[in-house]
């Protein structure tokens, strides 16, 4: 359940709250993800420690490994993997599709290989949904096909028919079928770069009716400023009583766009991988610590941040250990971005809850090197 707190004075954004089986959301905010039931080379007490209060989980992973049985035996995801917090899992449409060369698209659902051991899978809207329930995710997220940028507007049309149906089929499975009355179930808003075809995606998914709403298929190559014109169009027209979650979206500076927008919770990748790359995520901007500039830099990664990482070492420390392959540059970094995360979705919920979001945003972006 959604509760909406304050809205900014100048801006769409928002100040909210998710109330979850496992625990409540503060919006505007972002949560790390852990495809397969794990945030790469992170503990989760670590995790919860660094100020996150939900992850992302992805069904199509979860399903190929460990696959149903185990997560049954297990007693479900949060257990499994011992995160106490709330849990969304993507129903893994966008990494059905993006297996291109490998699945069928039907009207009942799509066929696919694996892309681990090349057998045979085919997923519907309504096994997505009760693999999710055997998870115990907190929000489940409908089966849908992401179309990839740029796509004709014939192929787009004819997707959001299919997208759309199994939606419906997917929210009536979830009602005779849920788990848990806690459990909400999201819908996601596709219609690719189209003005028309996201209003009327809006408008059949409000109809059918979900907990929330999320907008998919977008951050898939189109130009930064189409993105934001499809956003423009969309937000506006998503119940203002619902969640809204901008899928797969997470430089810091998109997010304060989003939010600025009307956005309240956000997934990415980003603060992760880059950390395993060897980026840091700095009020400075992005920092390529394994460069060699680093090499003699004795200041912590940020100088603002107090994170494990930030107090007990060095860029020149964490630069040398990525020159000499160790593991932990990929831990230490990993763990600094998602408290940067953690702590920038903080100080834009007190900014906007303080009327001063656009001051924030303006101050923010001035010292964040693009």
């Amino acid at each position: 359940m959604f509760t909406l707190l304050k809205k900014d004075k100048d801006t769409r954004a928002r100040v909210g709250r998710i109330k979850t089986a496992q625990g409540e959301i503060d919006t505007p905010n972002f949560g790390p993800v852990g495809t397969g039931g794990a945030i790469k080379t992170l503990a989760t007490p670590e995790v919860k420690d660094a100020g996150v209060q939900f992850i992302l989980s992805n069904a199509y992973h979860l399903c190929l490994r460990p696959g149903k049985d185990v997560m049954k035996k297990a007693g479900g995801l949060h257990k499994f993997m011992n995160w106490p917090g709330p849990i969304i899992t993507d129903s893994g449409g966008y990494q059905v599709f993006s297996l291109a060369p490998l699945r069928k698209i039907k009207e009942n659902g799509v066929e696919f290989q694996s892309h681990i051991d090349g057998s045979i899978h085919f997923f519907t809207p309504e096994s997505i949904i009760e693999f999710q329930q055997i998870l115990g995710s907190d929000i489940i997220m409908v089966l849908d096909e992401c179309v990839h940028y740029p796509a004709s507007r014939d192929y787009v049309e004819q997707s959001l028919k299919l997208t759309t149906d199994w939606a419906r089929r997917s929210k009536n499975f979830n009602d005779q079928r849920r788990a848990k009355k806690e459990q909400q179930i999201f819908g996601i808003v596709q219609g690719g770069t189209y003005s028309d075809l996201r209003r009327k995606a809006v408008e059949q998914l409000i109809d059918i009716g979900f907990d929330g709403y999320a907008i998919g298929g977008l951050s898939v190559g189109e130009p930064r400023d189409l993105m934001y014109e499809i956003l423009n169009v969309t937000i506006p027209l998503l119940p203002e009583d619902k969640a809204r979650y901008l899928m797969g979206v997470g430089m810091p500076e998109d997010i304060f766009g989003a939010v600025e927008n009307g956005i309240d919770i956000f997934d990415c990748v980003v603060p992760t991988r880059n950390g395993r790359n060897g980026t840091a995520f700095t009020g400075e901007g992005r920092l390529v610590i394994r460069n060699a500039d680093y090499s003699k830099d004795f200041k912590p990664v940020d100088t603002e941040c107090n994170c494990f990482c930030c107090k007990n070492y060095t860029r020149a420390y964490i630069r040398h250990l990525f020159s000499i392959d160790e593991i932990l540059p990929l831990r230490l970094l990993s763990l600094h971005n998602i408290h940067f995360y953690a702590k920038l979705m903080e100080n834009i919920r007190k900014a906007i809850s303080k009327g001063r979001f656009s001051e924030f945003k303006k101050e923010f972006l001035k010292t964040y090197n693009l």
